[in-house]
């Protein structure tokens, strides 16, 4: 498949330093690494917010950089964990004397290099707390979820907590908070293809599709015929409100997310859907987006995200923020 590349080995790098340049008003490329900080960083008196992970879910991590969300995100290579040294880069690059909070979705190398560099931070002296995130209700055992697209909630909710001003306990707390009342699910009609490799990780036939796919080009739970977007918006809906026993009355936050090859009017299409569910089981719409914001490189597919939220919750997705990637939620 034709990609707009250079060379499919300096991708990263490249495109790390392709969103420096387009945002050099607010983002900094570290030299010589795959980090990307605020251009303020590190802000004094403030817990610095640290996620990173693989490439190739743009505008995942680094599109959410800036005031009011996260202080530095740290690219791996496409679908692969950033380094130790990398992450303790980000660490060191944003400690402004409160603490640092790190934002891990979770897959094993993710877990494995953020808690590594963590203990590094430490050894410098500096405050080191971490979350993990596990949103996807596909997989029934709550400790073996994958972190997906609810991961941006908890950088938008624990970013607007910290820009406040408050302490790295209570900003790790509210993070907690958001990953333990929100959850994801999605759906793929086509597999997507990493630039270093050039062919699909999965393959589907004209008239299938796969539902509880990863972002990383995960087979799902389910591969059935295609059907209409009604329907698949309702399987999905299900699932969520299911697992997080979504009552009457209760309020959310809703993302449609596109995983990279899916127009937005598609997007739109399901998210009508959605809406339409929501009211009729008697749940409260708080704000709802659709977009690209945790892609899989050109997979067509969606996710959607469901977030319970409380007054706190409700006050830090309304606060402003200054990033390349996430809308103002007026």
């Amino acid at each position: 498949m034709k990609k707009f590349v250079n060379d499919p080995q300096e991708v990263v790098t490249e495109t790390v330093q392709g969103l420096a340049a387009l945002y050099h008003q607010t983002l900094v490329n570290i030299p010589g690494t795959t980090v990307i900080v605020r251009e303020d960083a590190p802000v004094k008196d403030k817990v610095g917010l640290v996620s990173g992970g693989g490439s190739g879910h743009e505008p995942l991590h680094a599109g959410y950089v800036g005031k009011g969300m996260l202080d530095a995100a740290v690219a791996g290579a496409v679908f692969t964990s950033p380094t130790p040294d990398q992450i303790l880069t980000a660490i060191t690059s944003v400690d402004g004397g409160k603490g640092v909070l790190l934002i891990i979705k979770n897959y094993a190398g993710d877990v494995m290099n953020f808690k590594l560099a963590e203990q590094l931070a430490e050894a410098q002296g500096i405050e080191v707390a971490h979350v993990i995130v596990n949103d996807d209700v596909a997989i029934p055992a709550r400790e073996n979820r994958r972190g997906v697209a609810g991961t941006i909630l908890v950088h938008k909710i624990a970013g607007a907590k910290a820009e406040s001003g408050a302490s790295l306990g209570d900003v790790k707390a509210v993070a907690e908070r958001v990953i333990q009342n929100v959850g994801s699910m999605g759906v793929a009609l086509s597999s997507c293809i990493n630039p270093a490799v050039g062919k699909p990780i999965f393959n589907l036939g004209e008239k299938e599709m796969e539902i509880g796919i990863g972002i990383h080009g995960e087979a799902g739970i389910e591969r059935s015929e295609l059907q209409s977007a009604d329907s698949i918006a309702e399987q999905l809906y299900r699932r969520i409100s299911r697992d997080l026993s979504l009552k009457r009355g209760e309020e959310v936050a809703m993302i449609v997310n596109g995983m990279g090859g899916t127009p937005l009017m598609e997007l739109d299409v399901v998210g009508r859907k959605v809406c339409q569910l929501l009211e009729l089981d008697g749940v409260q719409r708080f704000r709802a987006i659709a977009g690209n914001f945790v892609t899989s490189l050109e997979m067509a597919g969606f996710s959607l995200s469901l977030l319970r939220v409380d007054e706190e919750m409700k006050q830090l997705l309304l606060a402003p923020q200054s990033t390349p990637a996430f809308p103002n939620l007026v």
